[in-house]
């Protein structure tokens, strides 16, 4: 199996175990390996040789409140709606979403991508349905599955 290394990684697994394993100084094993002395000392002081998560730790958003963010989940995880129509249907709310916003919240909830959807013999997709579909017309009238205004 082999290790997936990130791109400016210096050091893999077999080296820095074997730093951590040496009693040679740190001048020697950075010569020998070819790495910086900072780099051997760091893989020196740690217990572990797999590489540590980079980034932070509790993400959130700089642009959208923590109220904000649960009505565009709720509302995602309602309507199944692409993310251009929960855009369009959000940004009244929300004046300040952008799409890239809306996306980036979408993704870290784990629900960027809709549910797939089963598809007929010839490998189309089929319609996707969320139960009862009701929409609101242009003026204002509510519109159910047969496309006749509720009454």
């Amino acid at each position: 199996m082999s290790q997936v290394l990130h791109g400016s990684a210096t050091t893999t697994e077999a080296v820095r175990r074997a730093i951590q394993n040496s009693q040679a100084s740190l001048r020697a094993l950075a010569t020998c390996h070819g790495i910086n002395q900072k780099t051997v000392a760091k893989w020196k002081k740690l217990t572990s040789v797999a590489d540590l998560p980079t980034g932070t730790k509790n993400p959130k958003s700089t642009v959208l409140s923590a109220d904000e963010e649960a009505v565009i989940v709720a509302f995602r995880r309602h309507t199944l709606l692409p993310l251009d129509d929960c855009l369009y249907a959000l940004q009244p709310t929300i004046p300040h979403l952008t799409r890239s916003s809306l996306h980036r919240r979408q993704q870290r909830h784990g629900i960027g991508r809709l549910p797939d959807v089963e598809g007929g013999k010839d490998g189309s997709q089929g319609m996707r349905t969320t139960g009862t579909y009701e929409a609101i017309a242009s003026n204002g009238s509510c519109l159910t599955e047969s496309n006749q205004p509720a009454r």
